[in-house]
This record gives C-alpha cells, structure tokens and sequence, in this order.
C-alpha cells in the first residue's frame, strides 16, 4: 500500500528527499518546468536547530505537553458538545460517538507521534505534509489547521461566554441579551439568520486576555494552563462520582434512539454523524505538537505527551457523557449549557454547582488558551516557508514569543467568536482536522518509503494496516457532516487558494 502511495507522489513530482537529515538541497521539482512538479515539490526535512529554535525558549516538560494537550482537549466538547449532540444526534449513544471519533483520533495520534518524533517542527501537520506530500497539499492543511484552531479558541469563547452569564445571573447580575449573543444562528436548513443581537462581548473579551497571555511566554502560559488542567479535572472527576447516585438506567434506553427519517438524526447515521461533529473534541494532542521547539526533548517527550493526552481524555469524555445522559433524558440537553442543566435537574447537587459551573469555566479557558497558542507556531512555519509574509515569523526578542502571529489571531479569532453561534464553529473544525489527520496518516505511509533509514524514536506499530485504516476513518467522518460545512470549507479553501496563488506560491523560499 505505502509503495503505492509513494509512487504516485513521484509520479506527481515529489522527489526523494536526501539522505542527510540536517541537510537542505535544492529538490529536483525546483529545477524542474512542470508545474505540477513545483506544485507537489517537498521540504527537505530539516533539524530543529535549523528551523529557528533560538527564537523559541525549550521550557517544556513531558507533563506541561501533556497539560497542554489535555488544555486544549477538555472543554467544550465535554462540557457542552455531549450534550447537544446526544440531543439531536446520538442519544445515549453519545458515548458511542466519541469512542469512534477517539478510534480515529487514536489512529492520527499513532501517526503524529512517529512524525513528532524524528520531526520535531512547531508547524504540526502542515510541517508533515511539506515533507511527504509536497508543497500545494501542506499548503491546504496548513491553511485548514489556521481554521481549526482560530475557530476552536472562538467556539470555546462562545461556551465560555454562556456559562460565564448563567454564573453571574446566579447571583443577579444580569448583562444585556444584546452583548452577550451572536447576531447570527443557524436554522434548519443550515443558512445564516439575523437574530436581532448585537455581539457576543464576553466572549470577545477572554479571547483578547488569553491573547495577552500568550504574547508574554510560553512558561506564564504553561503555567496557567497546568493549574487550570487540575481545576477541571478534579471538578469533572467530582461530578462524575457525585451523578453516580442521581443516574437513572431508563434514561439509557434505548441506547440508539430510531431515526427520525432524516439523515444524521439518530439511528446509526446519527451515532457517525455525531462522532464527526464532536471529532475536534480530541484534537488537543495537535497543539501539543505544535511546541516541539519549545519542548526540552521532542523525541521522547513528544509521543508520551501526545498518546498521554488522547488516552486520558477518552476516559474522561466517556465517563461523562454516561453521567449526564443518565442524569437526565438526552432530549432535554440541547442547550448551550447541559452539565448545568443536568445539576439543576437534581436539587440535591446544588451543593455542586458554583463549584462546578467554576471549574468549567477555568476549563473553557485552558482550552481557549491552548487553541491561540497553536496557530501562531503554525503561522511561524507557514512563513518561514515564504508561504505566508515574512512578518509572521517574527518573534519577540524579550518574550521569546511569535508575537505579530499571536496579535493576528488574537484579534481575528476574538471576532469570530462575537458574531457566530456555537454550531457553525463546531461543523467547520470538525472537517479541517479530519482532513489533516488523514493525510498525516497517509503521510507516514509515505516517509516510511522515502527515508526508510531515518531513526525514528517511536514508530507506527502494523503501519501497513493502521496508517490506511485512519486515514479511511478520518475520511469517512467527513461524509456524515452537513452539507453547510463542506460549503463553508470550499469557501475557505477558495480564499486560501487565492492567497496562496498570489503570494506563497511566488515567494516559496523552497524554490528560491
């Protein structure tokens, strides 16, 4: 299957890449006047001394890269997305849902560990897929990576805002409806509708301080995210064993609601396509690897953190959703808030509550937090490519911080998150990171033909089998979502097609 693969790349003009690691040539796709060869043309894989670590501060530990891994995976996904997804397409099969959707996420996660092993770049998948597939494929999972992650920070900041209003309103502080909601939501058929409001400022304002944050350093990062890592999941272990008393089994049954006749509303079509939608839920183990140069050592630390991360998580996201769908029938939580809900079904967990709803909201945070962080480094990679200007590769000379990058999405991911409701933002992260995961899968694949002398730290076990099998898995995922997503990716790609056209294919340093 891999020779297959490797092949077909040649064919399209993708050399092999040198024998030295640490060193660069000019590839044969460069010289070439094929098009389609500059085009599928691939990066020399390169050492991290060669990549700019000076620029970066190594501070990171096996256990801050897996807080940042567990940061950026525990939040919405376990706090609101289980059950507005039980609500309208698993049931209580929503604990089905996410065991697929962490198959597949575990398949990615085999194959990111064995990159981030012997490829220690803080560009993530779009860095793989330069060194395997060529320029033109890491250019759209680059560029679908910037989607999910800026639009990951803004989802969360839209959970985070309304749990944030629900607290307050605890304690009678109410905020205007009109500051605290997006001016556009969803209907039926998956277009845009005005809903009178006018911007969502709580929201905007915690992606603008985590922004901050993030601009300072990545050990006041590291910091805050390792403490609000042990906030949420003590709260989440707290609730877990506190629902056990108020489960009711009725509430499980039946396990797979029937379909309702339409696509993706219960059924099995509605356990897929829930797993598709709550995909993004495990892709924190991405941002983990996107902090390579800033890792003490990647080669060992990196896989640990990365693995540590998914395993975790999946005990923790399962546990819960069996909770709150026990505590409550999975119809009444289509609500933007569903583990409060389930605690105001029960008066006897009021106890629980401020608690609770506070360790969520410090939860949402780590996750905000760890999202912002991502994109800047893959910004960083992309323009030290000359794929993106080169100001974005810019890093503070005191913070030691891709600063101008960590400015830009501060700011782009703060609007985004004042104008769109919660389940456009979802549909759209799911189908860049499903499309990322696959390749890198099936780039693995690749690399194992191309640098098969290349030591590798850890490696694919049964590559031959898992590395197609998740990439099929990934892929599959993306058929159950909605029409409206894969519209809104064509358009994303379209603009980034246009950007990529215009500058980063004339100013490749790869061609240079």
């Amino acid at each position: 299957m891999y020779e297959t693969l490797a092949r077909i790349t040649i064919f399209l003009g993708v050399p092999r890449i040198m024998n030295d690691v640490t060193e660069r040539e000019v590839p044969e796709a460069a010289a070439g006047n094929s098009l389609l060869r500059k085009l599928f043309a691939v990066h020399p894989v390169v050492a991290p001394e060669r990549s700019g670590a000076e620029r970066l501060r190594q501070t990171l530990s096996v256990w801050a890269l897996m807080a940042i891994g567990i940061g950026a995976t525990i939040g919405t996904g376990i706090f609101v997305l289980t059950g507005t997804v039980a609500a309208n397409e698993s049931g209580p099969a929503i604990t089905l849902s996410l065991m697929i959707a962490a198959f597949g996420s575990g398949l990615a996660a085999l194959c990111y560990a064995e990159f981030a092993a012997f490829l220690p770049v803080p560009g993530s998948a779009y860095s793989y897929t330069y060194a395997t597939l060529g320029e033109v494929v890491a250019w759209f999972i680059g560029w679908n990576l910037l989607l999910e992650y800026g639009i990951s920070a803004s989802a969360v900041a839209v959970s985070w805002s309304a749990y944030v209003v629900n607290l307050l309103a605890e304690v009678h502080i109410h905020l205007p409806a009109d500051w605290i909601n997006a001016p556009f939501a969803q209907n039926a058929a998956g277009h845009l509708v005005a809903t009178g409001a006018i911007i969502n400022v709580p929201a905007m304002l915690i992606v603008l301080a985590l922004s901050a944050l993030c601009y300072v350093g990545i050990q006041e990062t590291a910091r805050a995210t390792n403490f609000m890592v042990a906030l949420k999941v003590a709260v989440i272990v707290i609730f877990i064993v506190a629902g056990l008393k108020f489960v009711n089994p009725a509430n499980w049954h039946p396990y797979i609601p029937p379909n309702t006749g339409t696509f993706g509303h219960f059924g099995w079509t509605g356990v897929l396509q829930g797993a598709g939608i709550i995909f993004f839920s495990y892709v924190g183990f991405d941002t983990a690897s996107t902090t390579a140069l800033e890792a003490r050592n990647p080669q060992r630390d990196l896989p640990l953190g990365i693995i540590g991360t998914l395993v975790i998580s999946t005990l923790l996201y399962v546990a819960m959703a069996a909770a709150i769908t026990g505590m409550v029938p999975y119809f009444k939580l289509n609500v933007a808030e569903p583990v409060a809900a389930a605690l105001d079904a029960h008066p006897a967990l009021s106890w629980l509550g401020v608690f609770l709803k506070l360790g969520i909201i410090a939860g949402m945070t780590s996750v905000i937090l760890t999202s912002i962080l991502g994109q800047p480094r893959i910004l960083l990679s992309m323009a030290d490519d000359g794929l993106l200007p080169p100001a974005m590769s810019r890093c503070h000379r005191r913070f030691k911080t891709p600063h101008v990058a960590t400015a830009i999405t501060g700011i782009g991911a703060a609007l985004i998150a004042g104008v769109f409701p919660l389940d456009v933002l979802a549909d759209l992260i799911s189908i860049g990171i499903l499309l990322a995961f696959a390749v890198v899968c099936i780039g693995v694949l690749v690399m194992r033909h191309t640098r098969p002398e290349v030591h590798r730290p850890f490696r694919v076990p049964a590559a031959r089998l898992l590395c197609p099998l998740g990439g099929v898995v990934c892929l599959g995922m993306t058929y159950f979502l909605s029409d409206a997503t894969w519209i809104r990716l064509v358009v994303w790609t379209a603009v980034g097609g246009a950007i990529y056209v215009f500058y980063g294919f004339k100013h490749s340093k790869q061609r240079s």
